[in-house]
């Protein structure tokens, strides 16, 4: 691996009008057209990636039982999704520069963070695994898993583990295309991967009854297929975002500006995993059937964080592009049109789950207790998602524009430290997991407020700097 090369200072160009054979119809075409061009595919590559991790748990659920069930979707899974989720948002920053140099049309800037972003990904993957198959009895026994699914969880974990370096590999490469507007192919290569993984888990979990080992072999092996795919798409393309395997390095100047725009996001997706592993937790101690019922509800819940993610990325690419491209104006009706667009489909969203989720349930467990206690979720939580919207498109369009630390503050405060004071403070005085649930509305609300605030009046997209630049 190459370790540095030398960055060309910002102020220089070396595009042209030639590397981009094609009108970029992100900075030039019909906004709310465009965002749903994008958006539509960002959906569907989530709607598989949470077929993918919720195969996992239908098939043992339904063919191993509730503690397989808990073991692959309770703590086990919680943890997974906060080390992914940092690794994610860490990679944001990457998205973030090569959407802004692409929309510039600056190729040899992009060859640079492109070749970083990779490389990242590769080291860190490598890290994570090591640690995480070390630390997986501790984080388990942290979260107060129960008893009875300690060995599964800890198995299922430390095989998911071993497929870290796949993983990270496949969501920076497919951060990379969505960067350049192209959300097409990283969804067609989650659809064969999902696939392989139903697949493969029919095969281990059914018919060679390997129980929670074979769902978890059957994971990493759909994470490799998935990995092998989106760099083979990079390496084959002729644009200017083309992986050369010789080129693969860490530039160190590059690397920080990524950091430094791509950490605090990390960070706000860790504060949101700590704060839903510590409601875990509370979770854990009101006994298996409940842990099961939640890691359910989790899998039915998806679907409203499958639309508001995919709409949170579509904002941040549109920004970037439009930012690099010097068009403000666009990027504040971008906006405008994607929050309008993301409150009407949380609402649809919140009647679907609230009326028609409880059929969703059988697919997981037979058992009807679980059920019930699921149903109960459910409707409790539903009728509240609309409250969130405004902290992730806000938040994904200032990512857009490189402003990512002031979002994690609010963030940390809104939803960390304010989730985490109720869960130690109040819990304990009325433990039931209706105060325990309540956490979210509560927490989504307060930072809701913070955002709009901070975005009208004081972010770089805000009043004070549209009013300067009127006056300039």
């Amino acid at each position: 691996m190459q370790t540095s090369k030398k960055i060309q200072p910002s102020g220089s160009s070396t595009g042209s009008s030639s590397t981009q054979k094609t009108t970029n119809q992100i900075t030039e075409g019909v906004i709310g057209e465009q965002l749903l061009l994008f958006f539509f595919p960002i959906l569907m590559g989530t709607f598989f990636q949470q077929l993918y991790n919720t195969a996992d748990a239908m098939i043992v659920g339904r063919f191993v039982g509730k503690e397989a069930l808990s073991a692959v979707s309770g703590s086990a899974g919680m943890l997974t999704q906060m080390i992914v989720g940092f690794f994610v948002g860490l990679s944001a920053g990457c998205g973030v520069i090569i959407s802004q140099y692409y929309g510039a049309k600056r190729p040899e800037m992009v060859g640079y963070a492109v070749h970083t972003s990779v490389a990242f990904s590769l080291l860190s993957g490598a890290f994570i695994m090591i640690i995480g198959i070390i630390l997986a009895p501790w984080m388990l026994d942290a979260m107060s898993t129960p008893e009875d699914i300690m060995d599964l969880s800890i198995l299922y974990l430390r095989i998911y583990f071993l497929g870290m370096i796949p993983n990270l590999l496949y969501n920076t490469g497919s951060s990379i295309l969505r960067a350049v507007g192209d959300s097409r192919r990283p969804l067609y290569f989650l659809i064969v991967s999902c696939m392989t993984n139903i697949v493969l888990d029919l095969l281990f979990v059914v018919i060679l009854r390997l129980g929670v080992r074979g769902a978890g072999i059957a994971t990493v092996c759909s994470q490799i297929l998935s990995a092998l795919l989106v760099l083979s798409c990079l390496c084959r393309s002729s644009d200017m975002y083309r992986v050369h395997l010789a080129q693969i390095g860490i530039d160190t100047r590059m690397l920080k500006r990524m950091i430094r725009i791509g950490l605090p996001a990390g960070l706000q997706s860790v504060m949101y995993g700590l704060s839903n592993v510590i409601i875990q937790a509370g979770i854990n101690s009101l006994g298996t059937n409940t842990v099961a019922a939640w890691a359910a509800y989790g899998k039915i819940d998806s679907i409203f964080w499958m639309i508001i993610n995919s709409f949170g990325i579509a904002i941040t690419t549109f920004v970037g592009q439009n930012y690099g491209a010097g068009k403000r104006e666009r990027i504040h009706r971008g906006v405008r049109v994607c929050m309008g667009m993301t409150i009407l489909s949380s609402v649809m969203i919140s009647a679907l789950v609230y009326f028609l989720g409880i059929y969703a349930y059988a697919l997981f467990t037979t058992d009807q207790e679980v059920i019930e206690i699921g149903i109960c979720m459910m409707r409790y939580l539903s009728p509240f998602y609309t409250t969130y919207v405004a902290i992730e498109i806000l938040s994904g369009a200032l990512r857009g524009v490189g402003d990512s630390f002031i979002p994690m503050v609010l963030c940390a405060f809104g939803v960390c430290v304010l989730r985490v004071f109720w869960i130690i403070a109040i819990v304990p005085i009325y433990r039931n997991m209706y105060t325990i649930m309540f956490s979210y509305p509560l927490t989504w609300v307060c930072t809701t407020i913070l955002f709009l605030i901070y975005y009208l009046v004081f972010s770089p997209l805000g009043r004070k700097e549209k009013q300067r630049a009127r006056i300039s």
